[in-house]
């Protein structure tokens, strides 16, 4: 089958010199609806039911089955009001909390005088600093990405080499400092990435492919950016209030605490607490999944819809906010539910280690461990769910089903895929970190403001602060933004490439050579 476009009148000549040329999408074609609807229609008009759509349909049926012309539905609501109930619950708790600490004037963990001679008083140069040291983060993660654009397959090269030489260096030291349990552990890891290494070599063509065509959808739509740098600000806002908030609700509900106001008993203070870790683990997976499904409708439409489809972000955010925020809560209970699961058995580890018992400690490490790789597996697998939900619209049962015949057919890749794109913004993060503490020792060194003068503790606590300002930065970018869309777009290639093949020929070419199941949807 010949995938060129070799139309005589097409009114966009390739550009001379061998450069790349993508042709932008028909006119009648850049239409925004949600869930890909309209590409539904204009398949079912276009053509007829050819041997792409026949093998669709040995697994999912019928292609209108799947993209059903309905109008989009409130799915799982009933999750929708349990989460917004606990979150108003603990804000409401947290308000009376932090306003009877003020009251008494307790504050939080204040001692002594605050005039002390030994307090710390940071000054505007700290502002000044966090404010450039940002910014200098920013200007790192964009060169960063600009080196990706450039030198996509070498980078991708260096960071699966790296990722293999660290596995095992690591492995070599925990045996080199006898701590066995570990050292074997990883050891297995180190294998297994030794191993894995040249057949992941392998995939390194597709991954380029289809990373050079998410950097150019976020070109296009630099929202995506945006959008996850505000995902990052929020959780970031939200877990310092949580941390204020908790301590005060065990100070305000603790008998005989200071700035206690309460008679409450000791079960009443365990349930508040266990219910602030709740609403904690809830909350931030909430957090995480929406800004991913947002990101994921905006790569989605562009996908299904092609490049200048208008209100792209607004469409992504009015689904997830409204029609798919139920689902997007009853995921992110799942795994909230396995975290809690696991703080539980690792204070009942602490407890029995604290009782002198090894055999009830070693029984709860390893519950525990077993609990966190069901938790990971889950977290994992409910990003390709919060997929489903954004391109499809789906309930979320529905876009587990979904979920898990897709890794059933293209798990390894997927799996493959999003580790040889996820290392480069891991190894990315870690330099632009590197980059902006470099960047505030040398402002402290010239600015030299009073608090950190004959203090080397203060001054590598900012150079810390620095590195993880950096590293968040540039982290957001590339993996909140990129690999989530990287992601989508492998959803979309593994179930749907005729959308892709109908709207880019040329690129669909380019990625058959590189992915040849690409041909054969799930």
């Amino acid at each position: 089958m010949n995938y060129n476009n070799n139309n005589n009148n097409n009114p966009y000549p390739p550009p001379q010199g061998g450069q790349q040329y993508y042709p932008p999408p028909p006119p009648n074609m850049q239409q925004s609806q949600p869930y890909a609807q309209q590409y539904q229609q204009q398949q079912a008009q276009a053509q007829p039911q050819g041997k792409w759509e026949q093998q669709y349909s040995q697994d999912y049926g019928n292609k209108q089955d799947k993209f059903d012309n309905m109008k989009p539905k409130w799915n799982d609501l009933i999750f929708a009001i349990l989460f917004i109930a606990q979150f108003l619950g603990f804000v409401a708790v947290s308000v009376i909390a932090l306003k009877n600490l003020n009251n008494v004037g307790g504050g939080l963990g204040s001692q002594g005088s605050r005039n002390s001679s030994s307090s710390i008083t940071l000054d505007s140069s700290t502002a000044y600093l966090l404010a450039l040291v940002s910014a200098a983060g920013l200007v790192f993660s964009i060169l960063l990405l600009g080196m990706v654009r450039a030198f996509t397959t070498v980078i991708l090269e260096i960071t699966l080499l790296l990722s293999v030489v660290l596995s095992v260096a690591y492995a070599i030291y925990l045996w080199y400092i006898k701590y066995w349990s570990g050292a074997i552990i990883f050891t297995i890891f180190a294998v297994i990435s030794v191993i894995s290494y040249f057949p992941m070599r392998r995939r390194i063509p597709f991954s380029k492919q289809l990373l050079l065509f998410v950097l150019r959808i976020a070109k296009s739509y630099p929202s995506v950016y945006v959008i996850a740098l505000g995902g990052t600000l929020l959780q970031t806002v939200y877990s310092v209030y949580w941390s204020f908030a908790t301590v005060a609700i065990y100070q305000r509900f603790t008998p005989n605490a200071a700035g206690s106001g309460s008679s409450s008993g000791n079960g009443a203070v365990i349930g508040l607490m266990v219910f602030s870790v709740f609403s904690y683990y809830w909350t931030t997976q909430f957090i995480i999944n929406w800004f991913l499904t947002i990101e994921a409708g905006i790569f989605g439409t562009v996908y299904f819809s092609g490049f200048g489809t208008p209100s792209v972000a607004w469409g992504a955010f009015k689904r997830a906010s409204t029609y798919s925020m139920g689902s997007i809560a009853l995921g992110s209970l799942i795994v909230a539910l396995l975290d809690l699961l696991r703080a539980a058995l690792q204070l009942l580890q602490n407890y029995e280690s604290g009782q002198g018992d090894a055999v009830g400690a070693a029984i709860a490490c390893c519950a525990q461990c077993c609990v966190g790789c069901v938790a990971s597996l889950a977290e994992y697998f409910n990003r390709y769910a919060m997929i489903e939900i954004a391109l499809y619209g789906k309930p979320y049962v529905k876009a587990a089903k979904d979920t898990w015949n897709l890794f059933k057919d293209r798990g390894i890749d997927a799996l493959i895929n999003d580790c040889l794109i996820n290392n480069i913004w891991t190894f990315g993060s870690y330099a632009v970190g590197a980059l902006c503490s470099a960047f505030a020792f040398i402002y402290l060194k010239v600015a030299n403001p009073v608090f950190v003068q004959n203090n080397g503790n203060i001054k590598a606590a900012v150079m810390g602060y620095a590195f993880i300002i950096g590293f968040m930065i540039s982290h957001t970018l590339g993996y909140g933004a990129l690999s989530s869309g990287a992601s989508t777009v492998f959803v979309g290639l593994a179930e749907d490439p005729d959308a892709l093949r109908e709207r880019d020929p040329q690129l669909f070419e380019v990625i058959r050579q590189t992915y040849p199941r690409v041909v054969t949807a799930v």
